[in-house]
């Protein structure tokens, strides 16, 4: 290996670090490559071995291209491989998809009529600009939600669809709804491009765009990257998978990772097929299983294998883990939705007192609205805790006007932005003001900030006019000073300039002191991004500030407790997890209860949100709920019958009396010791099937031994036949062959079938 490459200092990657399919997923450098990543598997490990890999074996680094989901995990991974391979590894193109579609329209957008200063807008900029064409076509908002309009043109971009792509698309094409929502995708359009801007969902189209109208350029990066690797496949959408194929070209050097278990965003546009039918995009493909967990506990994950079993759409994989069992689930049947709350309090405390750190727990639901009554009860308990998927720090009213100055001065044709900041702070320019001055703008196809600096022709009355040039003074002046200055130096020059900070600072209160602090700590992440990228600019900032995301700025360590989305727990681990609000019609959502594609992306979920989990899992349903305003009596979820019963304690369960409202036993986890004493009747115990006419043998581990030729029942696939067991012990494995047609491959000690 030409490990003495420039850049190495005698540096070469130790492979004994690796298992064996990891190990064989980073020595198959050759062709198109999936690897099937369970959960905890090690699939960054894999990618970042891979790339120290390529280029020890002297492939240079700026011929690899790696793309990812998350600015989190592309700084990760490009903080591994400058680990194993030294500065050398810096010129690989390690990023998230939309970051590297930036990238490449920074340099060629020209060539589609924007200017390289393009904006990037983000959802309040889509949402006000959405509004303003309803307003400018008398459309209500009641009937054309502005979020819904933005849905859908999302949606078709997902789909690659144009307006009328997407109208045909429709079961009504002449639906007079679907027709007004396609001319507000048209009109959206346009009105982009005369902000000189694109959307997030731009960013693709117009790479795909700029590919396919200009081959040269396509060519360009084709033979520039000689590798290319994805994470999270199973996540991409149709824009997406067309950019992959394109970038690996006929050199067909790529390496795909990701898990279908855990695809969950098909309401985004991530298409499940990509990943399960690669094999037939490559048919020379390799496929590498990591099913080997490094994260969870012997029961934690044979509880995400028996719920994920249940789903047809799937590859088959088994995670298993050298690590013992460890503590049981636990699962409390509550009251309701307060009870379920103050148990949870209960329980953190306990665990508390046991040396569990807040900042290792976190508390997942399948709806923002579950939130409110747990956050309640944590507030009432003195417990310090943060919510993730609550508002941003760069969407915060402060920060978004700063924000707003620096990309008018960066790209004078943002209208949106420029509409945001000509009256903040206060300078008299009210909204009469700026609509004769747009519709002025409209009139001589000017943008707005030009029709500003010839205000003298609008037709302004005289005190809008005065307040109106003091504003174009004061820009001209900004436009000179970002010339002359550092990012820094000039923030601080725009923030003085126009008072901005001043006027907070006139008026002692906590709001205002909350928001100076905000305005500081924007200063501090220019400060931060120029020492990082001194050639960057304000430009730079801006693209970085429009492709953060909440996740991005999570904290590699909390000291507080963790509450989130299931969703938005994907990729990311904590010691202890509770799982919050299992019953049916909200967890799974109505919706996919007679939805089988829903219903098996809600399991999914399922299994994303326990395997989460370390070391300690909890699981809680109410028999009565209060949600979006409406009291609720919902059987508990069907995934927690999915579990073994063997694998679950149950911490306090309904008692039924009348009115078919429970009343719970002693429930305190330290008078009761480490988990209450579960009743050991099957009906008590919830074995699958007991509810819903599933049989009711219990099954013990290593109690199952199956043999050739064997009838077995599955409670989901229905009948089969066992046509082989290979393995022994722990790695016993048995295949069964099912009347419906399929074949699945279980572990033999907790496969979810019975002999019959």
């Amino acid at each position: 290996m030409k490990w003495y490459l420039k850049g190495w200092a005698a540096r070469m990657i130790d492979l004994n670090n690796l298992n064996p399919p990891q190990r064989e997923a980073v020595l198959q450098t050759q062709g198109p490559l999936l690897v099937l990543a369970g959960a905890g598997s090690g699939k960054t490990r894999v990618l970042t071995y891979r790339i120290a890999h390529l280029i020890e074996s002297g492939v240079p680094a700026y011929r690899i291209l790696a793309i990812t989901f998350t600015n989190k995990a592309a700084r990760e991974m490009q903080k591994r491989v400058l680990d194993l391979c030294g500065e050398e590894g810096s010129e690989a193109w390690v990023s998230t998809f939309h970051s590297c579609c930036s990238r490449i329209l920074r340099r060629d957008i020209e060539k589609l009529g924007y200017k390289r200063s393009f904006s990037i807008y983000d959802d309040g900029d889509q949402s006000n600009l959405i509004k303003r064409m309803l307003k400018e076509a008398d459309l209500d908002e009641k009937i054309y939600p502005p979020r819904l309009v933005k849905s859908v043109i999302s949606d078709a971009k997902n789909a690659m669809q144009t307006p009328d792509e997407w109208l045909c698309a429709q079961r009504d094409p002449s639906n007079g709804t679907n027709r007004k929502l396609r001319d507000l995708y048209e009109h959206y359009q346009k009105a982009l491009k005369e902000n000189n801007a694109l959307d997030f969902d731009d960013l693709l189209i117009k790479t795909l765009e700029l590919f396919i109208e200009h081959p040269p350029v396509l060519d360009s990066y084709r033979d520039r990257f000689d590798y290319v690797l994805v994470d999270e496949y199973q996540d991409t959408n149709r824009a997406q998978y067309e950019f992959v194929r394109l970038m690996a070209g006929e050199k067909r050097n790529l390496c795909v990772v990701g898990d279908d278990d855990q695809s969950i965003y098909g309401w985004r546009g991530a298409d499940l097929r990509n990943i399960l039918d690669f094999e037939k995009d490559y048919p020379d493909a390799r496929v590498i299983k990591l099913e080997q967990n490094y994260r969870s506990t012997g029961n934690i994950l044979n509880a995400a294998n028996q719920i994920i079993a249940r789903n047809c759409g799937r590859k088959e994989k088994v995670l298993w883990t050298q690590e013992e069992d460890g503590e049981k689930i636990g699962w409390y049947e509550a009251v309701d939705e307060q009870d379920e709350a103050n148990w949870l309090v209960r329980q953190l405390e306990f665990l508390g007192r046991q040396g569990v750190q807040p900042g290792d727990c976190a508390v997942l639901y399948r709806a923002n609205a579950q939130s409110r009554i747990l956050e309640e009860a944590l507030v009432r308990s003195g417990i310090p805790y943060r919510v993730y998927g609550g508002q941003k720090f760069y969407d915060r009213k402060e920060v978004k006007d700063v924000v707003a100055y620096l990309r008018v001065l960066a790209n004078p044709d943002d209208d949106v932005s420029l509409a945001r900041i000509i009256n903040e702070p206060r300078r008299a320019i009210g909204e009469s003001t700026v609509e004769k001055l747009r519709a002025f703008a409209t009139e001589t196809g000017r943008s707005l900030y030009v029709a500003t600096m010839d205000c003298e022709e609008a037709g302004l009355n005289s005190r809008a006019l005065m307040s109106v040039m003091g504003f174009r003074d004061l820009m001209a002046e900004l436009f000179a000073a970002r010339f002359e200055k550092s990012a820094e130096d000039f923030v601080e020059a725009v923030l003085e300039k126009t008072g901005y900070r001043q006027q907070y600072m006139k008026e002692k209160t906590d709001e205002n002191q909350q928001r100076l602090e905000n305005i500081q700590e924007l200063v501090g992440a220019v400060k931060q991004y120029e020492k990082q990228n001194p050639e960057g600019g304000i430009e730079g900032f801006l693209e970085n500030v429009a492709l953060v995301t909440d996740l991005d700025s999570m904290p590699e360590q909390s000291s507080i407790v963790t509450l989130m989305t299931m969703h938005m727990s994907k990729g990311l681990e904590f010691g202890t997890v509770f799982v919050t609000g299992m019953e049916e019609n909200v967890f799974p959502i109505a919706r996919a209860i007679y939805e089988e594609e829903q219903l098996e992306e809600e399991r999914r979920l399922c299994y994303v949100a326990v395997t989460r989990a370390r070391e300690r899992l909890f699981l809680s349903s109410a028999g009565t709920r209060m949600l979006y305003g409406n009291r609720q009596m919902n059987p508990h979820s069907r995934f927690l019958d999915e579990i073994p019963a063997r694998l679950v304690e149950r911490l306090g369960r309904l008692r039924p009396h009348a009115g078919n409202v429970g009343q719970l036993p002693d429930r305190d986890p330290e008078q009761r010791g480490r988990f209450s004493q579960p009743s050991r009747r099957p009906a008590d115990l919830g074995i699958p099937g007991v509810s819903r006419g599933f049989p009711t043998t219990r099954i013990q581990p290593g109690a199952q031994l199956f043999s050739d030729g064997d009838r077995v029942s599955h409670r989901f696939f229905g009948v089969g036949v066992v046509t082989g067991v290979t393995g022994q012990g722990n790695e016993a494995r048995v295949t069964v062959r099912f009347e419906r047609g399929m074949s699945k491959t279980f572990p033999a000690a907790t496969a979810p079938i019975v002999k019959t």
